[in-house]
């Protein structure tokens, strides 16, 4: 089977969870033998690597081939192409035109009713529409062009989006090719803005739902938003479960230089956005730190609450006690892994939310919200509301505290993550194509 693949990052670029995601489901993809052409805004050159290459759209339609080298991650690839299309996309960013919110309080769940009719959506026109991070809708529509542009030349059995700054790419490659669609839900704008959904980007969203012949969520948490929001046949939407890279377990134990000191640390990594909850990961701290003195808070990671979160600590009077990272890739990820005491997700929406598996691997016990998709899966993992601090804190302290508890949680989730197998994922994602194919 071959595989018409859009997505908008991949490893060693990326911003977030997704490139992560597409990268292992890519690679279990390749291991089951799927052929796959992967699609990705902007050609990128890097290191290389033996079985990947990334072709430029001017090329393809020049009848050349030029192959430019691409970092993969130490990775592989039998039966992979990775096309790159000149198009900048960055989802992270938000329109400039929209209201800034920290009442993260209110639930996803309680968003009032969205209208049974969204506006057209223009799938290639020049529609005009909100500045979203540089003219964003503009690139969208670019990118939908240029992938478009790229299908003349390719052969496949089905369209496979990843989250929704693809959808309108998929919807019309779908449509000039005649084979199905398959939209892959990674978050939507619900998790994403809470109340304040961007109605251009939701209408994006249902577009694409509508359209595809199966959805795939990565959580049965992301497959209620998407039954309760965006109006579609829950016949059609699937729950695949995000994955662990296999060689994670073997890079976690290899040893870094030691660094020295007597704190605890508790880590918060991820994104540093509304969707996160980074400000009750500051709530529980100041609690701890009420009856702990000898505990430092990391938050590592990007986003556009840093200075909010950095601001808020002073306030508390805690900002001695936290440490702002900035985003972190490789042995620098790895490294703050190895000096933390407990992993801490405090996400208001998480539609899966790889982060605590990677804590896992690294024999890091973790403390996750119950809005999240990993709690659906995770056993030996404490789980909390994100918006009970105090319960929060409770826990925080009884795993600092108590080194039982803690050695506990360590054996029984490095053993339990052994689970997730991003080859396993590819296998269901492989059966989704096939009801794809044979659906009418």
């Amino acid at each position: 089977m071959k595989i018409f693949m859009l997505g908008w990052e991949f490893p060693p670029f990326i911003s977030g969870g997704l490139g992560t995601a597409c990268f292992g489901l890519t690679r279990g993809l390749d291991r089951v033998g799927v052929d796959i052409t992967f699609v990705l805004p902007r050609p990128i050159e890097n290191a290389d690597a033996e079985h990947v290459r990334i072709l430029s759209p001017a090329s393809a339609t020049a009848g050349r081939r030029a192959e430019v080298p691409y970092a993969t991650i130490a990775s592989e690839f039998k039966h992979v192409t990775i096309r790159g299309v000149d198009a900048a996309l960055d989802p992270y960013a938000r329109p400039s035109d929209e209201p800034s919110t920290h009442q993260t309080e209110r639930r996803v769940a309680e968003s009032p009713a969205i209208p049974a009719q969204p506006a057209p959506v223009s799938v290639l026109g020049n529609s005009p529409g909100s500045h979203y991070g540089g003219d964003m809708f503009a690139e969208i529509e670019r990118y939908a062009t240029l992938a478009t542009n790229l299908v003349s030349h390719e052969t496949f059995d089905v369209v496979h989006a990843h989250d929704w700054m693809t959808y309108l790419a998929g919807i019309e490659i779908a449509r000039e090719s005649r084979r199905p669609l398959v939209v892959h839900v990674h978050s939507t704008e619900f998790d994403r803005s809470g109340f304040h959904v961007n109605q251009r980007i939701y209408d994006i969203e249902r577009a694409g739902m509508h359209a595809a012949r199966r959805i795939i969520a990565v959580s049965y948490l992301t497959r209620n938003i998407i039954l309760r929001h965006y109006g579609v046949d829950p016949r059609k939407v699937d729950v695949v479960y995000n994955a662990i890279d296999d060689d994670l377990e073997e890079q976690s134990r290899t040893e870094l230089p030691p660094i020295a000191r007597d704190d605890k640390i508790v880590l918060f990594l991820g994104r540093i956005t509304m969707q996160k909850g980074p400000e009750y990961f500051l709530a529980a701290a100041k609690r701890v730190l009420e009856v702990m003195d000898n505990v430092r808070f990391v938050m590592a990671g990007s986003g556009d609450l840093v200075r909010r979160m950095i601001e808020l600590a002073a306030e508390m009077g805690i900002g001695h006690k936290v440490l702002f990272t900035g985003f972190l890739r490789g042995d620098d990820v790895r490294r703050v892994f190895q000096m933390a005491d407990l992993y801490v997700m405090p996400s208001v929406s998480e539609p899966f939310g790889i982060a605590p598996l990677e804590a896992l691997t690294h024999d890091v016990p973790v403390l996750i919200s119950k809005q999240s998709g990993v709690a659906e899966v995770l056993t030996h993992a404490l789980k909390v509301d994100f918006w009970d601090v105090d319960e929060m804190a409770n826990k925080i302290v009884a795993v600092l505290r108590h080194p039982p508890l803690q050695a506990t949680l360590r054996e029984h989730g490095s053993i339990e993550v052994q689970r997730f197998s991003w080859q396993d994922a590819a296998t269901r994602c492989l059966q989704v194509y096939q009801t794809a194919c044979g659906s009418a």
